[in-house]
């Protein structure tokens, strides 16, 4: 019997051993937050599609559109973002996978609420926001709001002035027209005339991803991603008949939010802007510029991951 002892002790502690591993890897991701799609409806009765996967801090993706919905991110671009990051996937109300609003609330306002509710429900302390694009507007308007639950912004070409992003989408996108077929531009119309009409051509003639990627393979990669996909567009198509506080000018803001932020740019983005990044003051930025245009997590893959991953290195486990 006594031989057998330290081989028993022996397999005590390596089954204690294993039993601790497992335990680690669950808490490593946000406080045991597991992977998975869990079912999430607003107090208001919307159901949204959640997705969470990968580990590490906990980082709602928000995406910009309006309401282009976190699919094509989380299925091209996901993989190497959740070796870093537990990422959680949410397609806003009227967006990508998730139900339209049949009172048709599409506020700012409601948007941020949906947001908060989910970190509530995945009973998250704080979270960090990587926001894209039109998804700038959303995820600064929670971190004013809610700048306790905040640990960090990723801004990723994000909008913070629509309106101004809205005329360098026009201005540059006029330039892609063929100059002997476009009609006149008149520069004292109304931006939303001003925008439409150059935004409509260039969909039309089938030049639309010039104003967006870098490469036609880029776009041809979404493409194929969201071709027979669930796509819903209410979210789109009502902001921009009822657009509130989205048209509102959220630079200023940005002093006040002392959380670490990264920024990162494209050197040719006209749908932001390239020099929209300039009018942001976070006490605590972090500004990468990156060659391309719209979509660096397609276009520069190995440069946007590796900005991101030099940025999350040094951020405090705990705050």
């Amino acid at each position: 019997m006594k031989t057998l002892r330290p081989n028993f002790a022996f397999l005590i502690r390596t089954l204690c051993g294993l039993l601790l591993t497992l335990v680690l890897l669950q808490t490593a991701t946000a406080g045991g937050l597991p992977n998975g799609t869990p079912a999430f409806q607003t107090s208001d009765g919307v159901k949204l599609f959640v997705k969470v996967a990968g580990q590490g801090l906990p980082c709602l993706f928000v995406h910009g559109g309006p309401g282009a919905g976190s699919q094509a991110v989380e299925v091209l671009a996901g993989a190497p973002l959740e070796k870093q990051l537990q990422m959680i996937y949410l397609d806003q109300r009227g967006s990508g996978r998730s139900a339209s609003d049949p009172q048709k609330n599409y506020s700012l306002e409601r948007q941020v609420q949906d947001m908060e509710e989910l970190r509530q429900q995945l009973k998250l302390e704080k979270w960090t926001l990587m926001a894209h694009s039109f998804g700038g507007i959303l995820a600064t308007t929670y971190a004013q709001k809610y700048p306790g639950r905040v640990h960090s912004l990723i801004l990723v070409n994000a909008i913070l002035n629509l309106p101004a992003s809205m005329e360098s989408t026009t201005a540059y996108g006029y330039t892609l027209l063929p100059a002997a077929t476009r009609p006149p531009l008149d520069a004292a119309a109304p931006l939303p005339q001003r925008y439409f009409m150059v935004t409509g051509l260039l969909q039309r003639q089938g030049l639309y991803n010039q104003l967006q990627y870098a490469s036609d393979s880029s776009a041809a990669r979404v493409s194929r991603t969201m071709k027979g996909q669930p796509a819903n567009h209410d979210f789109a198509a009502n902001m921009f008949q009822n657009p509130g506080n989205y048209l509102l000018d959220y630079t200023p803001a940005t002093a006040s939010l002392a959380m670490p932020v990264l920024v990162l740019t494209g050197q040719q983005d006209y749908v932001t802007g390239p020099e929209h990044y300039k009018s942001f003051r976070f006490p605590q930025q972090q500004v990468v510029v990156l060659p391309g245009k719209h979509v660096p997590f397609l276009d520069n893959p190995q440069e946007f991951n590796q900005a991101v991953q030099r940025f999350v290195r040094q951020l405090p486990r705990k705050s």
